[in-house]
């Protein structure tokens, strides 16, 4: 009797807490889609910048996170997106027409870059996905088709059965839809058979392999599902700039997006989540300090870095 009993208790506590969870969950979601109408344009553009890098960072960590790759070049794959929908909607193509080849592009760059390099590790790895990075932004740089040092102007914006997707609260809602998709694929995906695989390789690549499965191939889908990820968020980021430079997409840009996955905990939907909203938060609350709120931003992460090196919502592992 003594043993049912802690186990209803225990299973009591269990649903109780899924509850409230739940409840805290909905509570959120109505706060978020309720933002816009009390808020201005400023918070407007903050949070919709914030969804935008939550998307991304949600990318990275199926590459970082869940099969624990390097990847130092990841804005290339959000370059070629957004150069995909820029170059495609200058033509006529219609925006949402343009959403596929984005997707397809960033594909085949996730292929380029993955195929002949995911049988390197560590350092290596690091050191090809910096210069894929690299190289993209030169090309777009110097190609007249992306516009040049210029860049591409006058993208044209999205419709959608007659109604203009012009104003930040627009594309405000947009970017929390694709946030809310991407956590669903996210999140099957890590309970997927092809989650797990990933997860195995991560903790001991030579053991997956000795199981049966084949690293280079589960590394590649981790590649190219991460690079449709940024490819997507290109595509809406072109749109609503109307306007895209090849410095948009430098180093710097990469390396916010791997200290979001890094700094939130990698392999954790919510620790991504987290380190996405931190990084673009935290300079925005001090900016009426001027160029010193960097100097403090960089002091607080090393402190985070030295008491929480598994990130602000490490994922546990058994």
């Amino acid at each position: 009797m003594g043993n049912s009993k802690h186990v209803i208790d225990s299973l009591m506590d269990k649903l109780g807490g899924k509850k409230i969870r739940n409840t805290a969950l909905i509570l959120l979601a109505a706060l978020v889609l309720l933002l816009p109408l009390v808020a201005d344009n400023y918070v407007e553009e903050v949070m919709t910048n914030t969804f935008f890098y939550i998307l991304l960072a949600l990318g990275l960590n199926i590459v970082v996170g869940y099969a624990g790759l390097v990847d130092l070049g990841y804005a290339a794959f959000f370059a070629v997106g957004a150069y995909t929908t820029g170059i495609l909607t200058k033509m006529g193509w219609d925006f949402w027409l343009t959403i596929p080849a984005a997707v397809a592009f960033s594909l085949i760059a996730g292929v380029i870059i993955g195929g002949p390099t995911l049988r390197l590790r560590s350092d290596y790895l690091a050191i090809v996905t910096l210069g894929f990075g690299e190289i993209t932004r030169i090309a777009a740089r110097n190609l007249s088709i992306t516009g040049g040092a210029s860049g591409l102007v006058g993208i044209g914006r999205p419709s959608i059965f007659g109604f203009k997707i012009y104003q930040i609260s627009h594309f405000y809602y947009i970017y929390f839809i694709l946030v809310v998709l991407g956590i669903l694929v996210a999140l099957r995906l890590h309970n997927s058979r092809l989650g797990r695989a990933w997860q195995y390789i991560r903790e001991d690549e030579d053991a997956a392999e000795a199981m049966g499965i084949d690293p280079v191939m589960t590394k590649l889908y981790a590649y190219m599902i991460g690079a449709a990820f940024g490819g997507i968020a290109g595509a809406f980021f072109a749109v609503k700039m109307t306007a895209i430079s090849p410095e948009t997409f430098a180093f710097t840009q990469s390396a916010m997006i791997l200290l979001a996955v890094i700094l939130g905990g990698m392999g954790k939907i919510q620790g991504a989540i987290l380190g996405a909203v931190f990084l673009v938060f935290f300079p925005e609350i001090f900016r009426g300090i001027g160029q010193a709120r960097m100097l403090f931003f960089g002091v607080l992460l090393i402190m985070i870095m030295v008491f929480r090196p598994q990130g602000l919502w490490p994922e546990r592992r058994s």
